[in-house]
């Protein structure tokens, strides 16, 4: 029997880890974290982890593993090195995190138990990443049940992208246009008379797709937004949540609304916004319609239909 003495830590812990590359142009690729031994990550071709791109530095981070703790240390890289859409010095990783080395985001899983003398293998990578050319064109891609559209934002923003990210769904498609890690301007499927910010805030509740960052796209238009990443998801995430509270109370989205005649209620009693609603519910009649044509939010506008129909000016047909 084996003297538990001679174990490796990991051994010892029960628990071992890998970094899994889920974007960029090593996705799919895993690279073993083994205890006591420290990963040089950078472009040069003598480190540990190669990383052959323009955004990585010849010798750009530092990830090492001693006991239960994996630590990760920028080595004063030019482009920096992110840990969950921060930039970071040098920081603590634990299971799930995510870390934006270039244009690569690698998660922290749980691997199936590493010896201590099971070199990693930076030429898998490379395969990884010839297989990848040869089936896919961008290099920056995944999927947001792997990396949620709140934090992949603010993994552009910090690391200030400039691009379009496009997100595609099983029904839908949308893009967000970034400069320099600011939002200004979002479409889905092409609809532009759906205001930018709606539209973020609607992708916002995606959980399931693939993303993409396409180079940046020269278009000019109208009312452009100009905010941080920071701005957009605290107003984003807040009305999400008021209007999943709503919800219930609303019809299906291709219910038809319509006012009664005659007209109990009194025009003159409702506020401009009321008035608003109303007209675009004259107008195009179905609730999904109003959302889309209505200037306001998406819970701006749910918000003065259900008023709209409590006090008896329409009603779900």
């Amino acid at each position: 029997m084996q003297d538990p003495a001679q174990l490796s830590a990991a051994q010892r812990m029960g628990k071992s880890y890998v970094l899994r590359f889920i974007s960029g142009k090593y996705q799919g690729g895993e690279f073993p974290l083994v205890a006591e031994k420290q990963i040089i990550v950078g472009r040069s071709s003598d480190l540990d982890m190669v990383l052959v791109e323009d955004m990585v530095s010849r010798k750009h981070a530092r990830i090492a593993m001693a006991e239960d703790q994996i630590w990760i240390e920028d080595l004063g890289s030019t482009n920096g090195t992110f840990v969950n859409g921060e930039k970071i010095k040098r920081a603590r990783l634990k299971e799930g995190d995510r870390v934006l080395i270039g244009t690569s985001i690698l998660k922290v899983i749980a691997g199936d138990g590493v010896r201590e003398n099971d070199a990693p293998q930076p030429v898998a990578l490379e395969t990884v990443a010839a297989a990848r050319r040869t089936t896919q064109g961008k290099t920056m891609s995944g999927s947001i049940e792997e990396v949620p559209l709140p934090d992949l934002l603010q993994l552009f923003s910090t690391s200030k992208k400039t691009g379009v990210l496009v997100v595609q769904t099983d029904d839908d498609v949308g893009r967000i246009f970034m400069r320099k890690g600011t939002l200004y301007y979002a479409l889905i499927n092409d609809l532009s008379d759906v205001p930018p910010m709606k539209s973020i805030f609607r992708m916002l509740t995606w959980q399931k797709g693939s993303f993409e960052l396409d180079p940046p796209d020269e278009r000019t238009f109208p009312n452009e937004m100009d905010m941080s990443v920071q701005e957009v998801l605290m107003e984003g995430l807040r009305q999400i949540d008021e209007f999943n509270e709503l919800r219930e109370q609303l019809p299906d989205l291709h219910t038809r609304l319509v006012m009664p005649v005659p007209l109990t209620p009194k025009l003159s009693e409702l506020k401009p916004t009321e008035l608003d609603a109303l007209q675009l519910i004259h107008n195009h009649g179905h609730l999904e319609s109003v959302l889309n044509k209505s200037s306001a939010t998406d819970l701006e506008t749910v918000q003065v239909v259900l008023a709209l129909i409590k006090r008896k000016y329409i009603r779900p047909e």
